[in-house]
């Protein structure tokens, strides 16, 4: 089974031909960034869309047995989430609304300051807000994944310890690796770790050790170190691939209507744009690589199963529905 935590790709016919190609079973996607409700609503309408053009490629997922139906016909599985909090405005009875549209993750914050928690890029981390707390009681009664890829240290080791169910990193990379302003810290991987939750490794190139130059090797042993850590159970793949978008996609990811000025980010302004991928992963058609990879620094066969997908999917199936009652 191969699942991938997280993508934003400029979808099209040709990307979902190659998930099928790389034997993609379910990929986590993006749907909104800084939209509105009704905005996202729009984004939700537009996946109908390719479902009803592509049913031979693509399925909606909703709980994790679909995965196991995708696979059986050939299709690959789509999940929701949104990178932001933003849909949901400041109503949480829209929790529940997207969540019944299909929406299955959501981060608390983006790089900046929510109405929930505070992001990574900001000076001072007030950790969870009023709000922020209300809201996750609401995720964890309908089974809205609380995920924190993009929220500040303080933020995200609170939302652990708040959420009754298992809180997600779905798009990261250890902070003792490579010290980039999104990866995560022990301290974070274990307060999520520790209570059940999952962290997905990513390749986006600004998360990489050497960035565009890191080796499949330096990335295999970094996953086999954290495993040794935090235990191979909670560890997933949450790519963050980004492929085909224009660089103009970057200047909605990290500005969005909020400042009139170039948020650089963790790149450069000679870097304004998508970073260069590693060569041993360019599109869905490379995860083999990664297996590979695993396989080639000594990772055992189940290891490498729970890593590719089984972690997740197990994950899934804990966290997509309801509560249950006590």
């Amino acid at each position: 089974m191969l699942i991938d935590g997280l993508q934003y790709a400029n979808w099209s016919e040709k990307i979902f031909r190659q998930m099928r190609e790389g034997g993609v079973d379910a990929v986590h996607v993006t749907i909104a960034y800084h939209e509105t409700f009704r905005e996202t609503v729009l984004n939700f309408e537009k996946w109908n869309r390719w479902f009803e053009l592509y049913p031979d490629l693509i399925m909606k997922g909703m709980t994790a047995q679909d995965i196991d139906i995708a696979k059986e016909n050939g299709q690959t599985a789509i999940f929701f989430g949104f990178q932001n909090p933003s849909p949901i405005e400041d109503d949480i009875g829209l929790v529940e609304i997207l969540h019944t549209l299909g929406a299955r993750f959501m981060q608390l914050t983006y790089n900046n300051q929510s109405l929930l928690a505070t992001g990574c890029y900001e000076a001072n981390d007030t950790g969870l807000t009023r709000m922020g707390k209300e809201v996750i009681r609401e995720m964890n009664r309908v089974g809205l994944v609380v995920d924190m890829s993009h929220s500040a240290d303080r933020s995200t080791i609170e939302a652990a310890d708040y959420s009754d169910r298992p809180i997600a990193i779905t798009h990261a990379n250890p902070h003792a690796w490579h010290p980039a302003l999104r990866n995560k810290t022990d301290e974070v991987i274990r307060a999520v770790t520790s209570r059940g939750g999952m962290l997905g490794f990513s390749v986006y190139p600004h998360h990489l050790k050497d960035k565009s130059a890191c080796t499949l090797t330096s990335f295999c042993e970094m996953i086999a170190r954290t495993a040794d850590k935090f235990g191979v159970e909670h560890l997933g793949i949450g790519t963050d691939l980004c492929q085909d978008q224009p660089d103009s996609v970057v200047e909605w990811m990290r500005m969005g209507r909020w400042t009139k000025s170039m948020d650089y980010g963790e790149g450069s302004a000679s870097q304004a744009g998508f970073p260069e991928m590693p060569t041993w992963f360019a599109d869905n058609r490379d995860f083999g690589n990664i297996a590979d990879g695993l396989r080639a620094i000594g990772m055992g066969t189940d290891e490498i199963a729970g890593i590719m997908g089984q972690n997740w999917y197990r994950f899934f199936d804990e966290n997509f529905g309801p509560r249950s009652a006590a």
